[in-house]
């Protein structure tokens, strides 16, 4: 490839941003959120559509460990939230919860594609296959609502952490499910010493680097050195993940996202909450643009034009797991006494799914084209259909969900407005 052509896409790339940003501006101005226009810039000008980048571009591991950067980057957002201060009094609750809608929405989808499956004499396994893919929530779409309104609330508060122990869950289930499909085909799968590493190595990663960060940062009392020792040490843990996936693993699996979060949520638990603060305040634009850029990169492998090809499964799939995880979260959370808002909204807010599903499809494809290229077929046609109808669909429910818990602040919506916020804030709303 030539220095002109690799010119061209880079800048074709930075344009998919530009556009992105623009888009979600104009359509912020209308109360939809902004995460939406960079789903749709991604989908329109992503290799499928406009061809502003071609599909080598973002499956070129260059392009990958960027969008890897960000992702780290972005696992602040959660990590700040997992210091024992802010879990002490619902760190059960949540674990509860999670378990509940997580392992629920892999049940309900399951019994419900049994039956589906059943009625069209298709294989009954895969039923099983498509709950495991199922259960995983995408954190980032989610998370960029909570950073553009500045959501607070019982709400929020369970979210944010709930997103990474839901990845967790999602990976043991589905790994468990490939591993038996794939002894019963006599395919390969990852032996189950990759797949531990693959659970605690993110969260080893970010922990001992965090840990390091933090004796440093404690004597340091300057917040710009603060800020640039944790951008080293957050490349640092990238720069592992890439030798971990390379030597070890053999596969870019490694969740950039949850070594992100160990990380930071290593960095809130030792180092004094003022200076946190300080360093957190310079980190503010770096998040928003990590937000921006995953973000883009769900919606750029999305190929529209598998919606023409959805059929009844595709419904099916989406139905049944938003039933799984309305449901599954409301159960939970009103055996652990949770907030009302809790009970009724919190699962509208875990509907994003894209890139998980994306992720655990190409692996259970991997086993399947082989042994039942038919099956295959049918499970990349579901869940790439799935994925653009649903990530469009779960972003506007899951702004519902914050605005019926009451939990939008006034500083977020009128972010860059010139007229005067009205009414109750989100804040007083709840007392």
């Amino acid at each position: 490839m030539d220095a002109l052509t690799v010119t061209q896409e880079i800048l074709g790339f930075f344009a998919i941003l530009a556009s992105a940003y623009v888009l979600g501006k104009l359509l912020s101005k209308i109360e939809l959120p902004a995460i939406l226009g960079w789903l749709i810039a991604g989908i329109v000008f992503g290799p499928y559509l406009a061809g502003l980048v071609p599909v080598s571009f973002i499956n070129h591991p260059i392009y990958r460990y960027f969008i890897h950067a960000f992702e780290v980057f972005a696992g602040l957002m959660v990590g700040r939230e997992l210091s024992v201060r802010k879990l002490k009094s619902s760190g059960k609750e949540i674990i509860i919860t999670t378990l509940f809608q997580s392992l629920g929405t892999f049940v309900v989808v399951t019994l419900i594609f049994l039956a589906a499956l059943a009625i069209a004499h298709q294989p009954l396994y895969l039923a099983f296959i498509f709950g495991s893919i199922a259960l995983a929530t995408a954190p980032a779409p989610a998370l960029s609502i909570v950073d553009q309104y500045k959501t607070d609330g019982p709400v929020t508060r369970t979210l944010i952490p709930m997103a990474a122990l839901d990845d967790v869950v999602g990976v043991i289930v589905f790994f468990t499910v490939n591993a038996v499909v794939s002894s019963y085909f006599g395919a390969e799968s990852l032996s189950w010493w990759k797949i531990v590493l693959m659970l605690f190595l993110p969260f080893i990663i970010g922990g001992v680097l965090g840990f390091f960060c933090s004796l440093m940062a404690k004597h340091i009392h300057q917040k710009w050195v603060s800020f640039f020792l944790m951008l080293f040490f957050q490349l640092g843990c990238l720069a592992i993940v890439y030798v971990s996936n390379t030597y070890l693993i053999g596969q870019d699996t490694i969740n950039c996202f949850l070594t992100g979060m160990a990380f930071t949520a290593m960095v809130a638990n030792l180092v004094p909450e003022k200076q946190e603060e300080q360093v957190e305040a310079l980190y503010a634009p770096i998040l928003s643009l990590s937000l921006l850029i995953v973000i883009v990169s769900l919606g750029m492998p999305l190929d529209v034009r598998t919606i023409k090809g959805a059929g009844v499964f595709t419904a099916v799939y989406i139905i049944a797991r938003a039933i799984g995880k309305i449901g599954g979260a409301s159960i939970g959370s009103k055996i652990m006494k949770a907030p009302k808002t809790v009970v009724h909204y919190l699962g509208l807010t875990l509907l994003p799914h894209s890139g998980v599903s994306l992720v655990f499809t190409g692996i259970a494809l991997n086993t399947l084209q082989t042994a039942d290229p038919n099956s295959a077929s049918l499970l990349q046609g579901t869940i790439a259909a799935a994925a653009i109808i649903n990530e469009i669909i779960a972003v506007i429910l899951a702004k519902i969900g914050f605005t019926k818990a009451g939990e939008l602040s006034q500083r977020g919506i009128y972010a860059g407005e010139n007229e005067a916020p009205q009414g109750e804030t989100a804040s007083s709303s709840n007392k």
